[in-house]
């Protein structure tokens, strides 16, 4: 059997908010897998356990440009180790500088933007002159560009922490907007069911099932219940299924929306701000605590 150490049950607990003793019970019975465990609290527990997969501590700003003619769109990501650097003046000017260079350059990838000339020098080189000069590492995690079918709408939310670029096909420019606000709220993961990792959707699957399995009911009951519960998981995770959040009546999806329209979204891209990406954090005093009560369960 795999040893189930307190860094193990701290690890999970910080990922689910499940209590310390319901993280150690699910790790030992998944054998130390970390995944696994996850998934049974999410059977035993519900949405409570995911409440704090979303969090994330890498720190930075979402930096976006769009061409004059409007046609041509990148946004860049930009990390930092600390949100006072992320409002540096300097900072947030290279992002704002990539992104144009991406929607100029058409760079194939990180390393390909950062190899373009910046300030007299490289992109890469002038980053490690702004690591010298605030005293923080920096790095550029991604970017998207987006060469528009329609019109193109941009957003910016929360000092920069979450970017949004809507290709709008039809409607008009306050359709535009309005989807790209939504999408900054709601965070769909793609467009339509089609677009949801496969991966994601057997997962959702499988923890539909498990807990429908313990209700009892009969096996052509169990398997609509596990049917309507992936369904309702596609509709909230994509963009055409979610509802409109500025329906006053909380009623409306964005497909509907947009069929009134008269619009199609032909693309879209979110970034969150270090969204996958954790820091590694040392915090004695909490892990003194965690051995302690992983010790006091043994």
């Amino acid at each position: 059997m795999a040893e189930i150490t307190a860094a193990m049950v701290k690890e999970l607990r910080e990922k689910t908010d499940a209590p310390m003793m319901e993280c150690k019970k699910a790790l030992t019975e998944a054998e130390g897998d970390m995944a696994r465990a996850e998934e049974i609290l999410r059977v035993k527990l519900g949405n409570k356990a995911t409440k704090a997969a979303a969090r994330v501590a890498a720190e930075g700003v979402v930096g976006i440009h769009v061409s004059a003619d409007g046609r041509k769109a990148a946004m860049v990501e930009l990390n930092c180790e600390t949100d006072f650097v992320a409002k540096n003046d300097d900072f947030l000017k290279l992002a704002s500088d990539l992104a144009t260079l991406v929607v100029e350059r058409n760079p194939a990838d990180v390393e390909a933007l950062s190899a373009l000339p910046m300030a007299g020098t490289t992109v890469d080189e002038y980053r490690k002159t702004l690591i010298g000069r605030i005293g923080e590492n920096m790095s550029i995690r991604r970017f998207a560009r987006i060469e528009a079918k329609g019109r193109i709408a941009s957003y910016l939310h929360g000092g920069a922490r979450i970017g949004v670029l809507v290709d709008l096909v039809g409607g008009d420019e306050t359709l535009a907007k309005d989807l790209a606000m939504h999408i900054a709220a709601s965070k769909p993961k793609a467009l339509s069911k089609e677009g949801v990792p496969a991966d994601e959707v057997e997962r959702e699957r499988s923890i539909a099932s498990q807990k429908a399995a313990e209700s009892g009911k009969p096996a052509e009951i169990v398997a609509k219940m596990v049917e309507g519960t992936v369904q309702k998981f596609l509709k909230e995770v994509t963009l055409l299924g979610q509802i409109f959040v500025k329906d006053p009546e909380g009623k409306q999806t964005i497909e509907q929306l947009l069929k009134a329209r008269g619009a199609q979204v032909a693309a879209f891209t979110l970034y969150v701000v270090g969204e996958g990406i954790e820091k590694k954090q040392t915090d004695f005093a909490a892990e003194v605590a965690a051995q302690a009560a992983a010790a006091a369960g043994r």
